[in-house]
């Protein structure tokens, strides 16, 4: 049995009064019920989901530990017009660690006070990391859509489109994914019980490892690029 037993209510109403109470003072006053009913509950998902996880690459990031794995509380308020202190949601994510890659796909599971969502996330991917992906989307259609089914059926694509197709009469299939910007594969959920249980730990473990092998494709494509600048 996993260290991971669910989260809390009173950890899911901590960060609707924090949104309400985005002050340091407040925040400090209920520190306990973040540290036992937030942090802590994460930091044993990370743990269980590790082992899973180093399969897909045994250079994720497995540390369970806040700017490794674990988001942080406090905001970068720089240069957002929001300048609240403390976010209201909660993520961990797996992916290498910057030295290795600078734009590589993340997995993630994130939650807020009354939902939660996780999958993969390409979201600072840059033109020439796209542009070696559309590439590799023309060389071999058929294989890629084949491959593509893996997010099927509990995940959407998601991400910014080109406003014009960037080629005409496109198999709409294929056009769906050639002419995204960056995108993300995301699974969103209102139902909370469910993150209330152990049962969260194998339904994300089942579904990162489902969509291995576009991770593994997109990864494969990192290192055409390290290449091609290294060259």
């Amino acid at each position: 049995m996993g260290e991971f037993s669910g989260f809390t209510q009173p950890g899911l109403t901590f960060l609707q009064q924090l949104s309400q109470n985005n002050n340091k003072e407040w925040f400090e006053e209920h520190r306990d019920i973040y540290q036992q009913q937030l942090l802590k509950p994460v930091r044993n998902l990370v743990t269980d989901l590790s082992q899973d996880m180093q399969v897909i690459d045994d250079l994720f990031e497995l540390r369970p530990a806040i700017g490794k794995t674990i988001s942080r509380m406090h905001r970068d308020t720089r240069f957002s017009r929001d300048k609240s202190i403390y976010r209201s949601n909660i993520w961990i994510t797996f992916k290498r660690s910057r030295k290795n890659w600078t734009d590589a796909p993340t997995y993630f599971f994130e939650f807020g006070q009354d939902w939660w969502r996780y999958g993969l996330g390409y979201y600072s991917a840059s033109k020439t990391t796209m542009d070696l992906f559309r590439q590799q989307l023309l060389h071999d259609p058929s294989a890629f859509l084949t491959m593509a089914k893996c997010i099927e059926p509990n995940f959407t694509l998601e991400g910014e489109s080109y406003k014009r197709p960037l080629i005409k009469d496109q198999c709409p299939e294929l056009a769906t994914w050639y002419n995204k910007k960056s995108f993300a594969l995301i699974s969103t959920h209102r139902d909370m019980d469910t993150i209330f249980s152990d049962r969260l730990t194998g339904i994300l473990s089942k579904d990162f490892q489902r969509i291995a092998p576009l991770y593994h494709m997109l990864m494969k494509i990192e290192g055409m690029k390290r290449n091609q600048l290294t060259g």
